[in-house]
């Protein structure tokens, strides 16, 4: 668990770090990418799960 979340916020800070700069590359792609995938198998997945579901919700829901 602690390599987890450690190589998490390590994709984390590369991934504001790349996106920043204003060129996404392949690259850079891939870190976001490799991000998600760590994302998905740590602790917080649900909450970011259950948080997405509710905002995606919230926007159907409104009418213009």
């Amino acid at each position: 668990m602690a390599i987890s979340i450690s190589v998490v916020l390590l994709l984390g800070i590369l991934a504001v770090i790349f996106l920043r700069n204003g060129g996404l590359k392949f690259s850079h792609a891939l870190v976001c990418l490799l991000l998600g995938f760590y994302l998905a198998s740590t602790s917080i997945a649900p909450t970011i799960h259950s948080g997405l579901t509710a905002t995606a919700d919230i926007v159907s829901n409104l009418r213009p």
